[in-house]
């Protein structure tokens, strides 16, 4: 492989993002046989919103235009279905060739032989030096790298900006600011409450982080290590929230992505806890000229949870493999990445791509750089995207909705964890 090593300066110089115009990564590498590469590829993901379809057509688009000779075909699985359905695509020989893989899943994935390792393609990969070491951890077991980063999820928090400087309050920076700022925005007679809560599909990252931010590990040496008293607080403040305080909607037990996003636009809640993904739509809806605002992650008594969440694309079958790889590699290249970047507000995996100045200048942004420095990734062990969603989750639900104590509900999770690690 050539030496492509430059000053930073030099590559973002080459790299057109010194200024507003971003260029392919490609030129500045031996170009791969474009016209050598065909067939179909078929590619399997789990996005939901209109902003991630938008941005997606255009990636798409993109890859179309260089390589004209692969025919693309996406299909939509539907979050809660997608380990389900890649399971029985595993066991009935009918993969795609390539599918989204999220830190989180991985270790079932590849427990199962569900994915194909590309350690010696990355690290033959051109581009791979733009990619900081930690972007590699997550997606790689026992030594193996199984996909290519695309893009990054960073945790943070939006606030009703507007409502905040009329109340003269300073967004929260602690959990008990949390919960005082919750208390003051909300006012259920009129319909307007605190905060959104996550509590149906998708909830289990937001309490499993409650533990840690309390101080309880989860798994230690791959062994079960939660730490009953400490869990038991942890939860009782997050449901309290919802059985105590009142200050979030009285659907939360089974709100969604979609519920706790509509809430927040329409002027239901006045705090949301997501990530940079939903900044476009937020965006779209409410303007970028003070309405709203993002922060941190308010900090928990002994660490602010915020979880930097690498999505990546990996392969799942031999068949066709040059034409699969140059799909999932396009992802890191930098048009496809600020074209991503400007429909859905998805922060840049590349290290050279985020210190574009359209990030870095844009002052909705600066949270989601300052938690690049302290943020960590989501637990990664088998057996944990199925104990978070199968156990975490309703024994939480259980206790909003009065079914279960807290701690019966820390039991329950104490419980499965130790099954899912047998």
């Amino acid at each position: 492989m050539p030496n492509l090593k430059m000053s930073r300066r030099d590559f973002l110089k080459a790299a057109g993002l010194t200024g507003l115009a971003a260029v392919p990564f490609a030129h500045l590498l031996p170009a791969l046989a474009q016209e050598d590469l065909g067939g179909t590829v078929n590619y399997w993901h789990h996005f939901t919103s209109e902003t991630e379809f938008q941005g997606m057509e255009r990636v798409i688009a993109m890859f179309n235009e260089k390589y004209p000779n692969i025919e693309l075909i996406q299909e939509n699985i539907p979050n809660a279905d997608f380990m389900t359905k890649f399971t029985q695509a595993v066991i009935a020989d009918s993969r795609p060739d390539t599918s989204m893989v999220s830190v989180a899943r991985l270790p079932d994935m590849v427990a199962m032989d569900g994915l194909i390792p590309i350690t010696e393609e990355v690290n033959n990969w051109e581009l791979k030096e733009y990619f900081p070491d930690n972007r590699w951890e997550g997606i790689t077991v026992d030594g193996e790298i199984y996909g290519i980063p695309a893009f990054t999820f960073v945790d943070w928090a939006y606030y009703r900006k507007d409502w905040f400087d009329e109340a003269g309050i300073e967004p929260p920076t602690t959990f008990d600011e949390f919960l005082e700022a919750a208390i003051a925005m909300t006012d259920a007679e009129n319909g307007r409450y605190g905060f959104g809560m996550r509590g149906g599909d998708g909830g289990q990252g937001f309490v499993v982080a409650m533990l840690e931010a309390f101080g309880s590990p989860i798994v230690v040496d791959g062994q079960p290590a939660i730490d009953r008293d400490l869990a038991i607080e942890a939860i009782q403040w997050y449901s309290d929230l919802y059985t105590v305080h009142g200050v979030v909607p009285p659907s939360a037990p089974s709100d969604s992505y979609r519920q706790i996003m509509e809430g927040f636009k329409t002027g239901q809640t006045a705090m949301v806890w997501h990530h940079t993904g939903s900044l476009a739509e937020i965006q779209e809806a409410l303007g970028t000229d003070g309405v709203f605002m993002s922060a941190i992650r308010p900090a928990g008594p002994v660490a602010t949870t915020a979880r930097l969440s690498y999505l990546y694309n990996g392969i799942m079958k031999r068949d066709n493999f040059d034409s699969a790889f140059a799909w999932i590699q396009f992802w890191g290249e930098t048009d496809p990445t600020i074209a991503f970047l400007e429909e859905t507000g998805y922060f840049p995996a590349s290290s050279a791509v985020s210190e574009d100045p359209r990030i870095t200048e844009n002052p909705f942004y600066a949270a989601a750089i300052e938690t690049l420095t302290f943020g960590t990734l989501e637990p990664n062990f088998i057996g944990y995207s199925g104990w978070s969603s199968n156990v975490v989750l309703p024994a939480f639900q259980k206790v909003l909705v009065g079914e279960a104590t807290v701690e019966e509900a820390v039991d329950e999770m104490i419980a499965g964890l130790e099954d899912a690690l047998e």
